[in-house]
């Protein structure tokens, strides 16, 4: 014996009794009811299913498996034998019927104005989209589908259903492709929009209260449409209207001017951005100097050695670093540049043109100490490991290799 859909019969049905046809676990281990009737509409279709209460136990989820609308609870229902009472939460459903209906005024506009075909619908918590088969929209199109499908909405015209055979169907202008061959259930907007559809409606245009487009964006090789119907328009008015009212006092602007405020704070942004750029120039350009001034010979070589260790500078620091140095001295020099960073050790080596020590071949004998790795050329290197020491012991082992290898 099918469930039957009580939801079909009157999605305003918020209240009713029935029995049980059966309580299981499915292969999840999730336990579910099925009743011999239901107003509890399942995912399906683009909408998300209903919650509400059974005997007094909260249905969390209603899914359509296996032929069967099963009702998924927290825990099993203690008593099965005799009729239980059973509520759907109204204003998650209305909420869904009015999207669900926005969303066929909407598809519907777009397609008798531009011709421009919706192929996909998603209803979210907060938001929904259409996906529209255009390459691009503007701003002029949206604007007039949005007045036009406000039109349609006070005009109040009645939403209705129709069971219809297939070969009936044929006889009514369709929106798209019928999806179904049997049990098909037509969603009619006279004159306006005939779609095969098994949602939840309300009885007229009216009761989706408005409609606004709030964005759009490319998606893949569409358009990706974001929209609000009903008591969702009233609430993104006020999560908007709090922004504003938020921001007023933090930029010391009236509503009519915070644009103005924000490029203006833009503005000066930029503005700092690029003199702390040139200040930290400065300050790495004296920071190189003043190490190319304390460098010291290495061993018996004719060439100097700069080595530092440092916490926290990261690998594009020691290579910006490093690069200063090696372009203001004059001398024959090595650079060694080492720093912990997130965890982990970052090392920078390079030298002058007249040096024929190899930085490549350097960074490879010391970075396996650390489980590193490491690439550059035979001038300049980079590479990073665990940080299985502190950095000061790495640059300590870093000079000790090339001392060793000096030698032979």
């Amino acid at each position: 014996m099918v469930t039957e859909r009580l939801y079909y019969e009157n999605q305003y049905l918020v209240n009713f009794s029935t029995s049980i046809k059966k309580q299981a676990q499915d292969h999840n281990g999730k336990w579910y009811v099925v009743l011999n009737e239901t107003a509890f509409y399942p995912t399906g279709g683009g909408q998300p299913h209903d919650i509400g209460e059974i005997a007094g136990n909260e249905v969390v989820d209603v899914e359509e498996v296996e032929g069967e609308i099963r009702h998924f609870l927290h825990s099993p229902l203690s008593v099965i034998s005799e009729d239980v009472s059973c509520s759907i939460d109204w204003n998650r459903r209305f909420d869904h019927m009015q999207q669900h209906a926005g969303q066929h005024i909407l598809s519907a506009a777009f397609e008798e104005i531009y011709g421009y075909r919706t192929t996909s619908f998603h209803l979210g918590n907060e938001i929904c989209t259409i996906d529209l088969d255009i390459p691009q929209l503007n701003v002029h199109e949206a604007g007039h589908v949005e007045v036009y499908i406000n039109e349609v909405i006070i005009k109040n015209l009645p939403i209705e259903t129709k069971w219809v055979t297939e070969e009936e169907a044929m006889s009514f202008p369709l929106r798209k492709t019928l999806s179904v061959t049997d049990e098909i259930r037509l969603v009619i907007i006279p004159d306006f929009d005939y779609n095969g559809c098994g949602g939840t409606h309300p009885d007229s245009t009216g009761q989706v209260q408005a409609i606004k487009i709030l964005e759009w964006e490319k998606q893949k090789n569409g358009i990706r449409l974001t929209f609000v119907c009903g008591r969702r328009v009233l609430n993104q008015l006020q999560l908007k209207h709090d922004t504003i009212t938020k921001m007023k006092p933090v930029l010391n602007a009236s509503e009519e001017k915070l644009l103005e405020a924000v490029n203006s704070l833009k503005e000066r942004e930029k503005s700092l951005d690029k003199e702390h750029q040139a200040t930290l120039v400065m300050l790495m350009e004296y920071e190189a100097q003043q190490f190319i001034n304390n460098a010291s010979p290495f061993g018996s070589e004719n060439w100097k050695m700069i080595a530092e260790s440092f916490e926290g500078k990261t690998m594009q620091d020691l290579q910006k670093l490093a690069k200063t140095m090696l372009s203001k001295t004059n001398e024959s020099m090595v650079i060694s540049l080492v720093s912990k960073y997130e965890g982990k050790l970052q090392v920078v080596v390079g030298r002058t043109g007249d040096v024929t020590v190899s930085m490549k071949t350097w960074v490879n004998l010391f970075l396996p100490e650390i489980d590193g790795r490491g690439g550059g050329n035979d001038t300049f290197a980079q590479g990073g490991g665990e940080s299985s020491m502190s950095a000061s012991d790495l640059l300590a082992l870093a000079l000790g290799k090339l001392e060793k290898e000096l030698t032979y």
